[in-house]
């Protein structure tokens, strides 16, 4: 069974557009757990533009299912981590201006950074993963810092699929295959929607979970949050 996390950044988006409270952030988090999802991601961003630091705290009072903080592992960023204690951290190589993540770690240049950061969450008892392209040889110095799971990015998988190039997905099935060989969990994320994500989980074996949020929330609009949570699981399972 392939877990679905669904990413709330864009329901703090919304929220800090207008200031105040609405829409309230916990009480979607817990009507989409409600809902049938599987677990809750954000990812805080150091000008916290849409979920903020605070926000990781409150939710830890509330997510019951599986609670995911993604992010860059600056100073603040750990410090928080390790404050909350999530269920897994997702290191993403974001820079500070990223509008969205666009590329995965360089696993094999960045490894004993990653290696010192890993270590710290894992002594806490947190399940770490790290945001790879699909490249084997990332995928293989990810197994080499001690991280639990690997989170592939999807984004050229979306694009090809759009434009009918399914041979896109090819990269991605040797990535989840070279990582399961060397005993790392598989995740997937970015760009994931209604419309590839059935062929994604079909096609990747040893797919344990995908984190989604942008296009959830843009199905939503039309389509009703608990609708769409349902459809997803419906095409994951």
């Amino acid at each position: 069974m392939t877990k679905l996390s669904v990413n709330i950044n864009k329901i703090a988006t919304l929220r800090n557009a207008r200031g105040g409270n609405f829409p309230n952030l916990i009480k979607v988090a817990k009507d989409i757990q409600e809902f049938g999802a599987d677990g809750i991601t954000i990812h805080p961003r150091p000008d916290e533009r849409h979920i903020r630091y605070q926000d990781a705290r409150d939710l830890k009072k509330v997510v019951y299912t599986e609670y995911n903080i993604e992010g860059n592992p600056i100073p603040d960023f750990i410090e928080l981590v390790t404050e909350v204690k999530p269920t897994q951290v997702t290191l993403v190589p974001d820079a500070v201006d990223a509008i969205t993540s666009n590329a995965g770690w360089d696993t094999i240049g960045h490894k004993e950074f990653l290696k010192d950061v890993i270590s710290r969450f894992k002594s806490q008892g947190i399940r770490t993963s790290i945001f790879v392209d699909a490249d084997e040889k990332m995928v293989e110095g990810a197994a080499d810092t001690g991280t639990d799971r690997i989170e592939l990015y999807t984004e050229s998988y979306a694009a090809d699929f759009a434009t009918g190039k399914k041979e896109g997905l090819q990269p991605f099935i040797a990535a989840a295959k070279k990582a399961h060989e060397l005993g790392l969990g598989i995740n997937a994320g970015h760009d994931l929607s209604l419309d590839n994500i059935r062929y994604f989980k079909e096609n990747i074996p040893h797919l344990l979970e995908v984190s989604i949020g942008h296009a959830l929330i843009c199905e939503a609009i039309y389509l009703g949050l608990e609708n769409v949570v349902n459809m997803y699981l419906h095409k994951l399972r």
